[in-house]
């Protein structure tokens, strides 16, 4: 990278660990279909007088994964989606997860599973190693499926958690997607989860809604000593964006204090995130997902995200989900804004490069090794 201090530039080009992310397609898409996935909000298709080429996160694709796939940067869309199609589904995922320079991959291994790789597809493609993340409410809802009584559920759901393969080495609840932030989040009972589950299943809803058994499962993976991931922000429409402020997790982290928690994504409530990762000591925060959809704008985001927050209390995640574009460009953007802003305060005498080259290395891999044992 030019223009910025040798020993920081080799810095940024060290092996990053991704420690929230999903597996690639494995599903061949039309380019209907290809153009919805680069859209995080809506499930609706792409109304017929756009394209989702036109967006931060359209021209980043673009830009940074058309020289890996053997083309221009200044290719057109049309061009790009030609040459993609071509290459098909695997073809472009092995063509761009090398290029991503990412060590580890943490990957949440509750969504979409029939139209995603496995960790260790993922990990074949890119020349890493992957681990895997257990989604509560995914782990809630197989059990309730396999027809686990009501009495017997918060027994098992605690048993399967202790048997967890060793291949895992954190939880994740999407809380904000099932009920948001603004329940309660003491401890519940034995009679209060079969009571829930009860309920839950004379609905007939496979869905996990039930305040009590999120909460639940929150303090089952505390116990069983995972670091807790937590949806924050950005995301789909399917959850209430107001109900997602982390700020409304303050309950919850004061009592749920013996393992990490890592708040994901964060945006727009980046800047809440790193006042609680200030005031709590063991809260960490990412930027992830929001850099791919930022794009060039990215940069802001993540000078905002060094802020307040303890640099010891950050880590690098792409979030990327489907099209291995994203997984690509979440290192691509992060290792571009890294290099800009502190090559930035280094050059104008804020920061030494000796520091600067500390703050990548925690962020890119040292604090996931740490919270996770990578």
């Amino acid at each position: 990278m030019s223009g910025i201090p040798d020993e920081l530039s080799a810095a940024l080009a060290e092996p990053l660990i991704d420690h929230h992310v999903h597996g690639c397609f494995t599903v061949e898409l039309d380019r209907a279909g290809f153009e919805e996935s680069l859209n995080e909000a809506s499930p609706d298709p792409t109304p017929p007088f756009m394209t989702q080429f036109d967006s931060q996160l359209g021209f980043a694709v673009r830009r940074w994964c058309a020289p890996q796939l053997g083309l221009d940067t200044s290719v057109g869309a049309d061009e790009y989606w030609r040459r993609r199609a071509d290459l098909g589904s695997v073809g472009t995922a092995r063509a761009l997860l090398p290029s991503a320079g990412v060590s580890d991959w943490l990957v949440d291994t509750g969504f979409a599973l029939d139209r995603l790789c496995s960790p260790a597809e993922l990990a074949q493609w890119s020349g890493g190693q992957a681990a895997e993340v257990i989604r509560l409410e995914s782990l809630a809802e197989a059990l309730l499926a396999e027809g686990v009584s009501a009495d017997g559920f918060a027994g098992e759901f605690r048993d399967r958690l202790a048997r967890r393969p060793g291949t895992v080495v954190g939880a994740k609840t999407i809380a904000a997607y099932r009920c948001g932030f603004g329940i309660d989040w003491s401890r519940p009972d034995e009679r209060s989860v079969a009571r829930a589950v009860d309920d839950w299943a004379r609905t007939g809803v496979p869905r996990l809604t039930s305040p009590v058994l999120v909460a639940f499962g929150v303090h089952a993976a505390a116990d069983a000593g995972l670091p807790i991931q937590i949806h924050v922000g950005l995301g789909d429409r399917d959850l209430d964006l107001r109900q997602a402020d982390p700020l409304l997790l303050v309950p919850l982290l004061g009592r749920i204090t013996e393992v990490p928690v890592l708040l994901l994504h964060c945006y727009p409530f980046h800047r809440e995130a790193g006042y609680l990762a200030q005031a709590f000591g063991h809260v960490h925060l990412d930027v992830g997902l929001a850099i791919n959809h930022l794009g060039v704008r990215s940069v802001e985001l993540i000078a905002e995200s060094l802020e307040l927050a303890p640099f010891a209390k950050q880590l690098y995640s792409s979030d990327a989900c489907g099209p291995p574009e994203l997984h690509l460009l979440g290192a691509v953007l992060w290792r571009r804004g890294m290099a800009r802003i502190l090559g930035r305060w280094v050059r104008e005498g804020d920061w030494s490069a000796a520091d600067a080259v500390r703050v990548v290395r925690m962020i890119g891999a040292g604090t996931a090794r740490r919270v996770y044992g990578v």
